[in-house]
């Protein structure tokens, strides 16, 4: 008699790093790559599968063998289960043919509530940001996850973009340049946040790294999509120069003022 599990399942985190935990707050160490992997990609699929179809998926480049290492993920899985005081078989449809993960055993994966927020407008992109812990499956190295791993962190970039933008009209500067430096380090050629750093040194007064950033955005659209930069980014560059030349003579007469007033008292 298989012991059942709880209705509300497992709390289940794919973003960045892989976790696994009882509602109760237990961990539920699943061990090994092999082991991680199929739980990873059954919790995704969410419906059942051939054992063969899986172990494909998995192990392409030992298709001969590829139920060797699904065997051994297995029984890895239901030792940590067991060790948890959990049952495989209340969570996994499995038959000789087929495995499958029970909708019910699973109570929240985070990157289902990532995705939800980003297609709520309520939701907002900052709480978007913040739900992303990091890339899908990251350091599983499996292909498989690859296409879903590109969506999800395509949607978080342009949570991303949406942040800085929004950080930059708050005047926010600092997080709109966090923001963006963030974006770009991950995606080289995103020019909207290339645009908001523009802007942001432009706000700082420093004529030098507006035209180096302007630069390196030039070349970086050059190089890659052999594209210059937008009509609107070149209108923000433009902006943001005279923005640093007034900052510069806001600076100049700041400076002057108290020369003058001394000068004014000694010849008073």
């Amino acid at each position: 008699m298989h012991r059942p599990i709880a209705p509300s399942g497992l709390e289940i985190t794919l973003l960045g790093r892989f976790s696994v935990r009882t509602t109760a707050g237990q961990e539920v160490r699943i061990v090994g790559r092999h082991a991680q992997a199929l739980f990873t990609l059954l919790v995704l699929t969410r419906r059942p599968r051939t054992r063969e179809a899986i172990a494909t998926d998995l192990w392409p480049e030992s298709t001969i063998t590829a139920t060797g290492p699904l065997r051994q993920a297995l029984y890895q899985l239901r030792g940590a289960l067991a060790a948890a005081g959990l049952d495989l078989d209340a969570m996994i449809e499995a038959d000789a043919e087929t495995l499958g993960f029970r909708p019910e055993a699973v109570h929240s994966l985070d990157a289902d509530r990532f995705e939800a927020c980003t297609a709520d407008p309520t939701c907002g992109a900052e709480t978007a940001v913040a739900l992303y812990g990091g890339d899908l499956a990251e350091g599983l190295g499996h292909d498989c996850f690859a296409a879903e791993r590109e969506r999800l962190a395509d949607r978080y970039e342009d949570a991303l973009a949406t942040v800085a933008a929004q950080r930059l009209a708050a005047r926010d500067v600092d997080g709109a340049r966090s923001a963006a430096e963030q974006l770009i380090a991950r995606d080289p050629i995103r020019e909207e946040a290339h645009e908001v750093l523009i802007a942001v040194h432009g706000i700082a007064g420093s004529r030098s790294q507006v035209v180096r950033q302007y630069r390196r955005l030039r070349d970086v659209l050059a190089r890659e999509l052999a594209e210059r930069p937008l009509p609107e980014t070149d209108a923000t560059y433009r902006l943001a120069l005279s923005r640093t030349v007034e900052r510069s003579l806001e600076r100049a007469n700041a400076m002057e003022r108290p020369a003058i007033a001394a000068l004014a008292a000694v010849a008073g």
